[in-house]
């Protein structure tokens, strides 16, 4: 088989919706062409895993505490919050070992990365959309965190 008789089954798997691979196999030769198929997903920038405590039958989940909720509240009352835009795990930082993306009496634009959200195993950059002085962190790291939960509190 000619160079060119290849080349010319590549473009033909490259332009089709529907072929994904071609094996062709001769006595003296045999080729295989794949294609792979394309995934469209959410763009992310940065991920990490974070380990996974094992979980035993007995554990339970311990309710928010009172104080946490309190500051939650006076947060909302301030109208000036940073609230969650999904339902996922909090992270403050982009892997265990880095420092977090903010800490209280940090400056923020609207365009800041301050934390990061995990919803099913994808992790999503949260940007402040607000300016301002994060005055308090309401939650903490690791944290389960509902859609519109204020995260920090920015003066």
């Amino acid at each position: 088989m000619k160079f060119e008789d290849i080349k010319k089954l590549v473009d033909l798997i490259d332009a089709s919706k529907t072929l994904t691979e071609l094996n062709l196999e001769q006595d003296e030769y045999k080729i295989v062409i794949k294609k792979e198929k394309e995934i469209v997903q959410a763009p992310i920038t940065t991920t990490y895993e974070v380990p996974s405590a094992p979980v035993m039958p007995t554990q339970q989940i311990q309710p928010q505490t009172q104080p946490n909720t309190t500051s939650q509240a006076e947060a909302i009352e301030s109208g000036k919050t940073i609230n969650a835009p999904m339902v996922g795990t909090f992270y403050k930082s982009p892997s265990p070992e880095s420092a977090p993306y903010v800490s209280v009496g940090d400056k923020v634009n609207a365009d800041s990365t301050v934390c990061i959200l995990e919803a099913m195993k994808l992790f999503n950059e949260i940007q402040a959309e607000i300016s301002g002085v994060i005055v308090e962190i309401l939650v903490e790291d690791g944290q389960m965190v509902e859609y519109g939960q204020p995260l920090f509190k920015v003066k």
